[in-house]
């Protein structure tokens, strides 16, 4: 069974990108087979593991095969190799892509069309776009889990809230459930605004899912600027523990629904 993780906040800002990667990179040092998936048009993931010269070339992406039935059977084609997990960058054209499948039938069910056969990986981690648009929800939707990452910062309830509903709205109007797997807070600082919102988090979460500090560490930038997770840096960092515990909670989680 493929386990899929759909990583998502509309808010800019709060930590998507890092966490995906950095998720997908501990998945890896755990033994597991990862696909990481880069559905954000911006392409901060692509960058973020080396792959920025793809998101210009003329090569099929995303674009190509999510609005066209013909060809969704072909996501293989998208897949490159990394050094940590194979990944699917993003693609500059995808940022038409949701006026492409505006007019297409089932338009929100077309990535999980297009990741069925993609059964050799053991988990696929989705970095969403910073948006509750179509692509997010077809991202949602095929993975039925979503870790959800934020900023300890008072501005982040709003997008929560925002997104818990868009979630129970797909959830009534699809007859799915999508499992809260656990909320990264980034970047946490030592204010009185982040002690505010981790309590915030906490509660919210209580029953629903964990919760993790990310600090602020340059080593986590340095890592990304070199096109590799944190575990494939050079330098030592206290927050790979941290990213070892989410993906340790993310073993089973399919199995307990």
């Amino acid at each position: 069974m493929t386990t899929k993780i759909a990583v998502s906040n509309q808010k800019g800002g709060a930590g998507k990108t890092t966490t995906s990667i950095n998720v997908a990179g501990a998945l890896n040092q755990l033994g597991y087979n990862v696909l990481l998936i880069d559905l954000d048009p911006q392409g901060h993931a692509t960058e973020g593991v080396g792959l920025e010269d793809e998101y210009d070339e003329d090569v099929i992406n995303f674009y190509d095969v999510l609005p066209d039935l013909d060809v969704i059977d072909e996501t293989a084609q998208l897949i490159y190799e990394h050094s940590e997990m194979d990944v699917i960058p993003s693609h500059q054209n995808m940022i038409n892509i949701e006026d492409a499948l505006a007019g297409v039938p089932n338009r929100e069910n077309r990535l999980s069309m297009a990741l069925d056969n993609l059964d050799e990986y053991e988990y696929i981690v989705i970095d969403c776009p910073p948006n509750l648009g179509v692509l997010t929800d077809n991202a949602l939707l095929a993975c039925e889990n979503v870790l959800i990452p934020a900023q300890a910062k008072t501005t982040s309830i709003r997008a929560l809230e925002l997104l818990f509903k868009q979630i129970n709205a797909l959830e009534a109007a699809f007859g799915t459930e999508i499992q809260e797997v656990g909320l990264v807070a980034n970047e946490v600082g030592t204010d009185n605004e982040a002690d505010e919102m981790m309590e915030w988090f906490e509660e919210v979460f209580e029953e629903r899912a964990p919760v993790w500090e990310i600090r602020k560490r340059v080593a986590l930038q340095r890592a990304w600027n070199t096109g590799v997770s944190i575990f494939e840096h050079e330098e030592d960092c206290d927050m790979e523990k941290v990213y070892l515990q989410i993906a340790e909670s993310l073993e089973g989680i399919d199995g307990e629904r």
